[in-house]
C-alpha cells in the first residue's frame, strides 16, 4: 500500500482536486467520522450508518499497513490523511484512498486479469452469496451476504452460520447444503428468514449448487439468496383472489359464506376478521336506507371466534356501532377506511365506544380496515380487518385495494345467501300452509308425520303428505314427492295435493286415482310440447310435477283392509302387532307425467293394531349409504316400541340422521284400527220390492239397539229410497251396510255398474225425487265403484236435527 503521512501538514500540491473513485472520510478533531463518501462505502464496505461517529483507526488493520474491509481481510489502496486547517472549520481530518487497481489503470497498468474480475464479480454480486464446505460451514461470504448476517469474514469463516444465529430456518439451511453435497445435484427452495436488523422475516429464494473438481468431487457448495417479498406479497394477493372465486360462495347460507371470507384472511392477511350485517338481511329482506349515525349490525362471521377476553358481540348477537367507528362511517359513506388505531379519530372512537376501546388494547391492535358489504347497490353491512402485534406490518394502500376488492367478490355471494334465503323461506311457508296442520284424528287409524326440510344449502323442496277421511269410515294415506326445489316444487306440491283429495273425494281406487292424477299431469306437459318449436321438448321448461312420485293407499277399518298403489314411489313398510316388518310389495308404477304404463293396485288385509308407514326417497336415499342397508335400519327403527306414535317418527328421524341432507323427508306412520261388530250391520236384500218394507224393519230394530231412535224416520226414509233403486235399476246381489261411528253411514251395494243421477223433479213427474230427498235428509251422499260394482252411501251427523225437509 501506498501510504502518505502528512499529519498534521498542509494537504499535499494537487490533493484538493480527486478522482470520482477516491474514498472520502471526514473526521472531527477527535478522529469520530462525520462524513462517509458512497465511494469509501465501496471500498470499506460499510454503509454510513455503521462508520458515523465511530474512530477512523477502525479503518486499518492493527499494523497500519493496510486498510481494514468490514468482512475482515486486507484492502491494498493509496491512502491519504491530512489535517483540515481553515478558518471557518474546527479542525479536524481528512482521509481519501485509492483503490490500488484504480492507481494502475491511470498510470497505463495493463487491464484487471480474470482472477480479479472474478472476486469482483462475488464481491460486488447484488444478492447474497456464500461458499460452503460440504459440512455447511462458511468458506467466503460477498458483501451483500455478510451486510445480512451481521458477521464479518473472519467471525464467520469455518463456522456455520446457525451456530452463530439460531434459527430454525437457518439449521434448515444447513440440512440442505448437506444434501447437495451429498447429492451433487442442485436444489432450490423458499423460505421465511428474519435477518438481523429487519423487523420481520422476509420470502426467500434460495439456489444451492455444487462446486466441483474436474474429477467431478463435490469440493464446496455455494449458495444463492435473492429476496423476493415484494413478488411474493403480489403473489399472495393474486392467490387471495382466486382462492376467493373459488372458496366464497360455495355455500348458500349467509352464516357460512361469511365465515368463508374470515377462513380465508385469517391469518394470511389479517390476525382478525369480522363480517356484521343488518338485521334484515339474515330474513332475507333489503335493510332500509343508512342514514348517518349510529348503526347496528349482528355478527354473522368472526375469525378468531374470539381474540380478546369478553369480546364483544358473540356470533349473531347484535352490537350498536357509534358514528364515530369507522364501521359506522364506511357504511354511511359507502368507502372503505384504512386507520391507525392509535391515531386522532381513534381515540374518539374508543371515547364512544369503552369496550371496543379495551378489547384492542388488550390484543395490541395497530392497524384497521373496514369495507362496506355493497351488492348491487345497496349496503348489506360491514366487514372488518385487524392486525395487532408483530406478526403483521400496519395495512398499507395496497392491503386496502386488496381488501375492497375481496369484500366485493363475498357481497356478491352474500347477496346471493340473502335471496336464497328469502326464497327459501317463501318455499317453506308454502309449504307449511298447504300441508296439514297437526295430526288428524280418524276412527279407522292414529297417525302421526314429519315433514324435515333439507339443510339449510338446498331450497325447500316438493315432498308432502295427506290424511283423506274417506265415506264408510275409510281413510285415504297419501305421500308425495315432486321433482326439484324452491317455491316452484311448493307451488307443484300444493297442486298435486288438492288434485288428490279431489279424486278421492269422488271415491277413486288407488290405480284409479293415479291414473286420473297421471293424465292431469301429462296434458299439460304435451301442450308445451306442442308449443314448441319441434319435436324436442324442453323438459326444463314443464312444471316441476313432471315425474313426480305418489304412493296411495285406502285402509277400511270396518273389513280390516288396505289397497295400495304407487307411482314411482317407494314401497311402505308395514310393522305387524307381533313386531315383524316387511316391506309391502306395491307393483312399481312409473314416475308420474310419463302417461306409459298402466298403474296396478295390491289389496292386503291387516291386523288391527299394525303400523304402516309411508315415507319419501329422502328418508333413506343418501349419498354415501347403500339404500338397502338404510331400508334395513328404517325397519329396525319402526319395529321399536315407544309410548307414542310421534315418539316413533322421532326415533325413526334420529336414527336415520345424517350429516347432509340434501332432500326433503316426509313421513306418515298409521296405526291401524278395526270398528267394534257391535258397530256394523249387515243385511242381504233380495230383489223384490216387497224386501223393503221387511228391511226398514230391520234397520229400525238396529237403531232402537244402537239408541239412536231419533235418526230412525230420517235413515227409514233413505234406506226405503236407496234399496228401491237398487232392487229397480240394480243386479243382484244386494247389501246393506249400517255403520255407527261419529256419524251413521248406509251403504247398500248391487253389482251394477250404472250410477243414479240427482235431478230436480218437476211439479208433474210422477217420480224422480229419491235421490233428492236422500241429498237433503243426509249430511252428504256420493258413489263409488268397486270390482264387484258400486255402492250407493249416504251419511247423516248424529246428535243433530236432519235438515228441513223439503217442499214438493
Amino acid at each position: 500500500m501506498a501510504h502518505s503521512h502528512a499529519w498534521p501538514g498542509p494537504l499535499p500540491p494537487g490533493s484538493a482536486r480527486l478522482h470520482v473513485d477516491t474514498a472520502i472520510a471526514v473526521s472531527d478533531p477527535s478522529g469520530q467520522i462525520f462524513l462517509w463518501s458512497s465511494a469509501a462505502q465501496a471500498l470499506w464496505g460499510y454503509a454510513p450508518e455503521e462508520v458515523i461517529g465511530t474512530s477512523l483507526t477502525r479503518l486499518f488493520t492493527t499494523d497500519g499497513a493496510a486498510l481494514l474491509h468490514r468482512d475482515g481481510r486486507a484492502v491494498e489502496a493509496r491512502v491519504c490523511l491530512s489535517p483540515l486547517v481553515a478558518p471557518e472549520l474546527p479542525g479536524g481530518f481528512l482521509l481519501t484512498a485509492e483503490p490500488q487497481v484504480a492507481t494502475e489503470a491511470r498510470s497505463g497498468a495493463q487491464e484487471p486479469g480474470d482472477e480479479t474480475l472474478m472476486r469482483w464479480v462475488f464481491e460486488q454480486y447484488p444478492a447474497h452469496l456464500g461458499v460452503f464446505d460440504c459440512e455447511a460451514r462458511s468458506l467466503k461470504q460477498n458483501h451483500t451476504m455478510a451486510r445480512a448476517t451481521g458477521l464479518r469474514e473472519d467471525e464467520l469463516h469455518d463456522r456455520r452460520v446457525s451456530d452463530l444465529i439460531p434459527d430454525a430456518s437457518l439449521i434448515e439451511n444447513d440440512r440442505w447444503i448437506r444434501r447437495v453435497a451429498a447429492t451433487g445435484e442442485p436444489a432450490q427452495r423458499e423460505a421465511f428468514l428474519k435477518v438481523p436488523g429487519e423487523p420481520k422475516a422476509h420470502a426467500w429464494t434460495v439456489d444451492y449448487f455444487p462446486l466441483k473438481d474436474p474429477v467431478g468431487r463435490v469440493r464446496a457448495v455455494a449458495m444463492s439468496a435473492y429476496d423476493y417479498s415484494r413478488q411474493y406479497e403480489s403473489r399472495e394477493r393474486l392467490a387471495l383472489l382466486g382462492e376467493a372465486r373459488t372458496r366464497i360462495g360455495a355455500s348458500l347460507e349467509l352464516e357460512g359464506t361469511a365465515d368463508e371470507l374470515a377462513e380465508l384472511l385469517v391469518p394470511r392477511f389479517a390476525d382478525v376478521v369480522s363480517v356484521d350485517l343488518f338485521e334484515a338481511v339474515f330474513g332475507g329482506d333489503l335493510p332500509a336506507s343508512v342514514p348517518s349515525g349510529p348503526v347496528l349490525l349482528r355478527r354473522a362471521a368472526q375469525r378468531p371466534a374470539f381474540f380478546a377476553e369478553g369480546a364483544r358481540p358473540a356470533l349473531g348477537e347484535t352490537q350498536w356501532h357509534p358514528a364515530t367507528s369507522p364501521v359506522s362511517r364506511c357504511v354511511a359513506t359507502g368507502r372503505a377506511e384504512l386507520r391507525d388505531v392509535t391515531d386522532p379519530q381513534g381515540t374518539r372512537w374508543f371515547a364512544d365506544a369503552p369496550a371496543t376501546a379495551a378489547e384492542l388494547r388488550a390484543c395490541g391492535a395497530h392497524s384497521l380496515i373496514t369495507v362496506p358489504i355493497r351488492a348491487r347497490g345497496t349496503t348489506l353491512g360491514a366487514a372488518s380487518f385487524l392486525r395487532h402485534g408483530a406478526s403483521h406490518e400496519s395495512f398499507s394502500a395496497d392491503d386496502l385495494t386488496l381488501a375492497e376488492d375481496l369484500v366485493a367478490r363475498a357481497a356478491i355471494c352474500l347477496d346471493n345467501a340473502r335471496r336464497f334465503t328469502r326464497e327459501r323461506g317463501i318455499a317453506l311457508f308454502l309449504q307449511s300452509t298447504l300441508l296439514p296442520r297437526g295430526p288428524i284424528v280418524h276412527p279407522g287409524a292414529e297417525t302421526a308425520t314429519r315433514y324435515l326440510p333439507a339443510d339449510r344449502a338446498t331450497e325447500a323442496g316438493g315432498d308432502w303428505f295427506d290424511v283423506i277421511p274417506l265415506p264408510g269410515t275409510r281413510v285415504g294415506l297419501v305421500v308425495g314427492d315432486v321433482v326439484g326445489h324452491g317455491i316452484g316444487a311448493s307451488v307443484t306440491m300444493g297442486r298435486l295435493r288438492t288434485a288428490v283429495r279431489t279424486l278421492a273425494d269422488i271415491d277413486l281406487q288407488p290405480d284409479e286415482l293415479l291414473t286420473h292424477l297421471d293424465d292431469m299431469v301429462t296434458h299439460p306437459a304435451e301442450e308445451m310440447g306442442d308449443e314448441s318449436d319441434g319435436d324436442v321438448v324442453d323438459y326444463n321448461a314443464i312444471p316441476g310435477d313432471i315425474g313426480a312420485s305418489c304412493l296411495y293407499a285406502v285402509y277400511d277399518p270396518v273389513s280390516g283392509t288396505c289397497t295400495l298403489a304407487r307411482a314411482g314411489h317407494p314401497p311402505p313398510i308395514l310393522v305387524c302387532p307381533d313386531g315383524t316388518t316387511q316391506v309391502v310389495d306395491v307393483p312399481a308404477g312409473p314416475p308420474l307425467g310419463l302417461g306409459s304404463l298402466p298403474f296396478e293396485a295390491t289389496e292386503l288385509t291387516i291386523p288391527e293394531g299394525s303400523l304402516l308407514a309411508l315415507f319419501t326417497d329422502g328418508l333413506v336415499e343418501t349419498r354415501g349409504h347403500d339404500i338397502d342397508e338404510r331400508i334395513d335400519e328404517l325397519r329396525d327403527a319402526l319395529a321399536r316400541s315407544v309410548p307414542s306414535l310421534e315418539e316413533l317418527c322421532d326415533t325413526v328421524l334420529e336414527s336415520l340422521h345424517t350429516e347432509t341432507r340434501t332432500d326433503d323427508i316426509a313421513l306418515l306412520v298409521a296405526r291401524t284400527r278395526l270398528l267394534r261388530k257391535e258397530q256394523v250391520a249387515e243385511w242381504d236384500v233380495p230383489a223384490d220390492a216387497a224386501a223393503v218394507a221387511e228391511t226398514r224393519k230391520m234397520v229400525d230394530e238396529r237403531l232402537t239397539a244402537w239408541r239412536l231412535e231419533e235418526a230412525a224416520f230420517t235413515t227409514e226414509l233413505v234406506v226405503s229410497e236407496l234399496v228401491t233403486n237398487a232392487i229397480r235399476y240394480g243386479t243382484e246381489p244386494i247389501r246393506l251396510r249400517l255403520i255407527k261411528e261419529r256419524s251413521l253411514i248406509c251403504e247398500v251395494s248391487d253389482s251394477s255398474s250404472t250410477a243414479p243421477h240427482l235431478r230436480r223433479a218437476r211439479v208433474s213427474d210422477e217420480g224422480g225425487r229419491g235421490l233428492f230427498l236422500v241429498a237433503e235428509l243426509t249430511q252428504r251422499w256420493g258413489t263409488r265403484y268397486t270390482s264387484a260394482g258400486k255402492t250407493i252411501w249416504a251419511e247423516q251427523a248424529l246428535g243433530r236435527s236432519p235438515r228441513t225437509a223439503p217442499s214438493f
